[in-house]
C-alpha cells in the first residue's frame, strides 16, 4: 500500500433529491477518513401524506422523484390496496408489471448511456458522444423516448403517471393501443441488440467486495418485481410487512440520510442485487446476455450493477412484449376501469388498516408502509428510498477502495470514486460528470 497522503472534498454530489459531498482522508497510507456526506434537507413527503385520502396518495408520492414516478406510485397503491385488504384483479397486476418494465428501461438506458457510457468511452460527459459517436447518442435518446411513448399510451405519461389508482386504471388500452405499443417494442429490438453489442466492447473497473444484496424474491417462476418477500444473499428471508427488520434504519453524524444495515454492516439493493436473487427467472433471452457477459451471481463487483441493468433492460423489454402478445389474444377487459368523480369508492370498501408497498424501481426495493383509518385516511407514512438503503454501503465500498488505488494519479483516484457512486445510479441528476472533485495539500 502506498504510504502518501490523500485529501478528497466532494462539493457538490448533486442528486434528484438533493447534495452530498464525497470526504476521504489518507495519511502516509492509513484511512483515516471516509464519508458519502448526505446534507440535503428532509424533504417530508411523510408528513405530506397524513390527513390526505388514499385514493389521492399516489399523485402525490409520484413527485418525490421524477425517474421512479411510475414506481412510488406503484408502491403507494400497493400500500394502501394492503391497508385497506383491497385484492387486485390478475389484468390490474399484470399492466402494473408492465408499467414497472417501462420504467425500468427508461430508467436503465437513461445511466448506462448518459452517466456510465462517457467514462467508458473516454470523455468527461455525454454532450462530446454528440459529435465522437452520434449514433450511439441517438439510438439512447430513442430508446428512452420509446419507452416514454409506451408509458404515454398506458397511463397517460411516465412522469407523475395519471391512470394507475387504487382498484386499478381509469383507462384501459384499447386493441389499436395494445398494436401501437407492440410496433413500439418491436421496433426497439434491433436497438437493444445494438446496445448488448456495445456493452460487449466496455471494460469495467475490477473491484470486489463481498457484500449482502438484498430484493425481492418469490416462489413463483417470474421475475419478482412488483409481488414477493423480502430476501437476502445471505439466506434470510422476510414478509415485507417486517421490512423494519431488514432496513434497520440508523443515523450516522455525517449524513441527514439514514443508514441501513441487515446481516451485515450493510447491503446493496438495486439491478445487481436482483440479478443475483433471481437470475434464474430471467427471460430466456437475458439469460443468454448474462452468460456471454459472464455474470453468474454471486457477483461481488459494485461497477457492474450497469451491466446488471442491461440484462434486467433485455428482459423488461422482452416480458413487455409478452405481457402485450398476452392481451391481444385474451382482449383487455374494459369493465374493469376504475370510474372516478363522487362515486370513485363505490366500487372500493376501504376498512381501516396498516399496509406495506414493497416494489423494485430501477435502484432497488422501495417501501411504503400507510396507516389508514375507517375513512381511508392516512394517519402515519413511511418510506424507504432505495439509495437511501444503498449510502451505507457505498462508503463501505469506498473504505475498501481507496487503500487499493493509493498508487493511482490524482485524475485515476477522482475517475474511480466517480464511477463507483454513479454504479449505484443513485438519485443524481441527469449530468453524468457531477463530481467536483478537489485535492487538498497534493
Amino acid at each position: 500500500m502506498s504510504k502518501r497522503n490523500v485529501s478528497v472534498n466532494v462539493e457538490y454530489l448533486t442528486r434528484v433529491e438533493g447534495h452530498g459531498n464525497i470526504v476521504v482522508d489518507v495519511k502516509e497510507g492509513k484511512l483515516e477518513t471516509c464519508q458519502l456526506q448526505i446534507v440535503e434537507s428532509p424533504r417530508f413527503f411523510e408528513g405530506m401524506l397524513r390527513g390526505r385520502s388514499i385514493f389521492e396518495a399516489q399523485h402525490i408520492t409520484c413527485r418525490i422523484c421524477g425517474i421512479c414516478s411510475c414506481g412510488h406510485t406503484l408502491a403507494s397503491i400497493q400500500a394502501a390496496e394492503d391497508a385497506i385488504g383491497f385484492i387486485p384483479s390478475k389484468q390490474t397486476i399484470e399492466l402494473r408489471k408492465f408499467l414497472l418494465h417501462m420504467e425500468n428501461l427508461d430508467s436503465h438506458l437513461l445511466h448506462i448511456y448518459l452517466l456510465v457510457a462517457p467514462d467508458l468511452l473516454g470523455v468527461k460527459s455525454f454532450v462530446p458522444l454528440i459529435d465522437t459517436h452520434n449514433k450511439i447518442v441517438r439510438r439512447a435518446l430513442r430508446m428512452k423516448k420509446a419507452a416514454n411513448d409506451v408509458c404515454d399510451i398506458l397511463v397517460g405519461r411516465h412522469v407523475h403517471p395519471i391512470s394507475s389508482i387504487v382498484g386499478g386504471f381509469t383507462k384501459l388500452p384499447k386493441e389499436k393501443d395494445l398494436d401501437a405499443m407492440l410496433q413500439i417494442l418491436y421496433d426497439m429490438r434491433a436497438d437493444m441488440t445494438a446496445t448488448v453489442e456495445l456493452a460487449a466492447t466496455l471494460k469495467f473497473p475490477r473491484f470486489e467486495r463481498d457484500m449482502e444484496f438484498v430484493g425481492l424474491v418469490s416462489d413463483d417462476a417470474e421475475y419478482p418485481m412488483l409481488i414477493g418477500d423480502i430476501g437476502s444473499t445471505d439466506g434470510k428471508r422476510l414478509n415485507k410487512k417486517d421490512y423494519k427488520k431488514a432496513t434497520n434504519e440508523f443515523v450516522v453524524p455525517h449524513s441527514s440520510a439514514k443508514h441501513a444495515k441487515w446481516n451485515r454492516e450493510s447491503y446493496m439493493v438495486g439491478a445487481l442485487a436482483r440479478v443475483n436473487l433471481n437470475a434464474g427467472k430471467l427471460h430466456p433471452k437475458a439469460k443468454e446476455l448474462a452468460a456471454a457477459l459472464g455474470v453468474k451471481p454471486k457477483v461481488i463487483n459494485p461497477y457492474l450493477n450497469t451491466v446488471a441493468q442491461l440484462i434486467e433492460c433485455v428482459h423488461s423489454l422482452e416480458d413487455s412484449i409478452r405481457i402485450l402478445e398476452g392481451f391481444k389474444k385474451t382482449g383487455v377487459n374494459q369493465d374493469e376501469v376504475v370510474l372516478v368523480g363522487l362515486n370513485e369508492q363505490n366500487r372500493i370498501k376501504v376498512n381501516p388498516g396498516s399496509g406495506v408497498g414493497a416494489v423494485e424501481v430501477p435502484r432497488g426495493i422501495l417501501f411504503h408502509h400507510y396507516e389508514v383509518d375507517e375513512k381511508g385516511i392516512i394517519t402515519k407514512a413511511n418510506c424507504i428510498i432505495p439509495t437511501s438503503q444503498n449510502v451505507n454501503n457505498i462508503e463501505w465500498d469506498m473504505k475498501k477502495l481507496v487503500p487499493e488505488i493509493l498508487d493511482k494519479t490524482d485524475e485515476e483516484i477522482t475517475l474511480a470514486l466517480e464511477m463507483l457512486v454513479r454504479a449505484y445510479d443513485p438519485c443524481i441528476s441527469c449530468s453524468a460528470h457531477f463530481l467536483d472533485v478537489k485535492f487538498k495539500g497534493r
